[in-house]
């Protein structure tokens, strides 16, 4: 069944961005501090800040993440509050069974 109005080519980017553990990670603790750079998110991953870059790229495209810049720095944080709310249920829900 094919609804109106839903764009299932959006919602599968979003979910296929988030399947990865890494992005997922870097979602819940942009959840956690509200924003970042990279430095921080390399020092916290233990990973290095080329393949931390290439994870926020999927996750800018997909409209997860979004990113502003402080001098010579940028910033990274979550896109929107709807994002919020979908990680925060599989944080709570699902996680907690």
């Amino acid at each position: 069944m094919i609804s109106k109005g839903v764009s299932y080519n959006k919602i599968s980017e979003i979910f296929k961005a988030l399947s990865n553990p890494t992005r997922l990670c870097i979602v819940h603790g942009l959840m956690e501090k509200g924003s970042c750079n990279v430095s921080y998110m390399e020092k916290c991953l233990e990973t290095s800040q080329s393949a931390i870059s290439q994870h926020l790229s999927k996750l800018k495209a997909a409209g997860i993440v979004k990113s502003k810049r402080f001098g010579n720095e940028i910033h990274y944080q979550i896109a929107n509050e709807k994002i919020k709310r979908l990680i925060e249920f599989v944080f709570n829900e699902l996680i907690s069974e």
